[in-house]
């Protein structure tokens, strides 16, 4: 069972370098990044079931909710879908009462989809117990911590999303 994080257990930078080299540090925080992200893939297929969704219909669930509407060939750009995938998933979504399609107010002939306030109140039940420790964690940090941790995070994310389209593309050569 995993150990409950209490906020007196966040650590100040400086006790945490304590004589340890560079390179251990660098394999600490890579090891860091890796578990970080098997722990996000285990709550979000948590709350992808508790929602009865699979992942995938969970993830775009989360682009829109982040980006907003969204035509089906932006949803599927964004979530790196094929639109055949992501018109199954909306029919699934829709009839889940998740998300809902709508016309373009700007060009009647599109048709956006954005999620519903009940996809959005489930998320936010399943989610908000997380981040509500955050106000008292980035209580431990200085404003330029958190820029540090800011840059550092969207480095990985850029860097994720450049490998997701490496990967992608040596995928569709092999087809």
């Amino acid at each position: 069972m995993a150990k409950h994080l209490d906020t007196q257990d966040i650590r100040t930078p400086i006790d945490r370098v304590s004589g340890r080299s560079r390179g251990e540090l660098l394999d600490e925080l890579i090891g860091e990044v890796r578990r970080g992200q098997v722990a996000t893939d285990m709550v979000d297929q948590a709350a992808a079931d508790l929602m009865g969704v699979n992942r995938t219909d969970a993830r775009c669930l989360d682009v829109l909710d982040q980006r907003g509407k969204l035509t089906a060939g932006q949803l599927a750009e964004a979530s790196g879908l094929t639109t055949g995938a992501v018109t199954a998933m909306l029919d699934r979504l829709e009839r889940a009462g998740f998300l809902r399609r709508l016309r373009d107010k700007e060009d009647r002939r599109r048709v956006l989809v954005e999620i519903t306030p009940q996809a959005r109140r489930k998320g936010h039940e399943l989610y908000s117990p997380h981040a509500e420790k955050w106000p008292a964690i980035a209580d431990g940090y200085s404003d330029e911590e958190i820029a540090l941790l800011l840059e550092f995070t969207r480095i990985g994310r850029e860097m994720n999303e450049e490998l997701a389209a490496e990967l992608q593309a040596k995928l569709a050569s092999k087809r």
